[in-house]
């Protein structure tokens, strides 16, 4: 999930842009996919996003580091972004499938899944699903459940507020309008600049179907992996946003206890610090990715 507010403040700079593109999934519908390749023979990490963000906004930030040793794959989720439309329902187990399918298409056996906040339920419906697909899984800024909160639900308010004010503004003329996605625009801007990439953003999460997003978050809070989770058997790295006001620390935590060997790799940031506190998210995320992946016995052509 991205903070609305923080993300509008942000100025994300020394950005290696990640490239975009659309990919039919045979017999799902069509899904759209950030890809940066990686050193040959690399491992393969499939990274899903948070609510109302896409594969690009959620992960742009991480992309060209990991892709120094890994071969990197964002999808956007049904409903979010450019992907799918969303049916009568919003289904975690239909994205968990779509990540797999995609793994199909491009070829990729096996890979290492990393999800963040609504990322988190889908990563661990993959391996839960598709068990003989996944390597190992980092889970970042999430949880076993969401148990609807105080907090929670006034995040998840605000959240949707700001998703549909994007859009309104979008509805008047003049200087308030952002400009519009236009229908090849598939990608990151060429430049490193600060001010297209904040607009860009915001195009990005003018692209939400708030309806969607809400079905999404009646979904998150049906799900829990209570029974089940503490039968993970491949390696796990669950990274802690540790100033989170949405998903406590404390509920990180007893995510990553609950499974058997998983490490615990903490960021002082808050629930958007995969783009608002890049700076200290993004070294750690690949610290875990490296954990997980040694672990596993893949190699990592980059790695120190």
């Amino acid at each position: 999930m991205i903070d609305l507010v923080g993300l509008a403040a942000s100025r994300p700079s020394d950005v290696d842009l990640p490239r975009g593109r659309p990919v039919d999934l045979p017999g799902r519908g069509t899904s759209f996919v950030w890809e940066k390749e990686g050193p040959p023979g690399a491992p393969t990490v499939m990274l899903i996003h948070g609510l109302v963000a896409s594969g690009g906004l959620n992960w742009f930030p991480a992309m060209g580091q990991l892709a120094e040793e890994f071969h990197v794959v964002a999808i956007d989720l049904r409903g979010h972004g450019r992907s799918m439309r969303v049916g009568a329902e919003f289904r975690l187990a239909d994205c968990a499938d779509d990540v797999v399918a995609l793994a199909d298409v491009l070829g990729v056996d096996r890979f290492i899944v990393a999800g963040y906040s609504l990322g988190g339920p889908v990563a661990q419906l993959v391996w839960h699903r598709h068990r003989d697909r996944v390597a190992g899984l980092v889970l970042c800024a999430t949880s076993r459940n969401f148990g609807g909160t105080a907090p929670e639900r006034l995040f998840f308010t605000s959240l949707l507020g700001g998703v549909l004010g994007v859009q309104l503004v979008n509805r008047l003329p003049g200087p308030w309008r952002t400009r519009p996605a236009e229908a090849d625009d598939h990608n990151l801007p060429e430049e490193d600049s600060d001010p297209l990439i904040s607009r860009w953003a915001i195009d990005e999460l003018r692209r939400t179907d708030v309806l969607a997003a809400l079905k999404a978050m009646a979904a998150m809070g049906r799900f829990s992996s209570h029974e089940w989770v503490g039968s993970m058997d491949v390696p796990v790295a669950v990274v802690i946003t540790t100033r989170d006001h949405l998903v406590s620390s404390s509920r990180q935590i007893k995510l990553a206890r609950a499974i058997p060997g998983a490490t615990l790799h903490p960021v002082p940031a808050g629930h958007a610090a995969c783009v608002v506190g890049a700076r200290r998210f993004v070294p750690v995320l690949v610290e875990a990715v490296r954990s997980v992946a040694a672990r596993a016995g893949l190699d990592a052509p980059g790695a120190e």
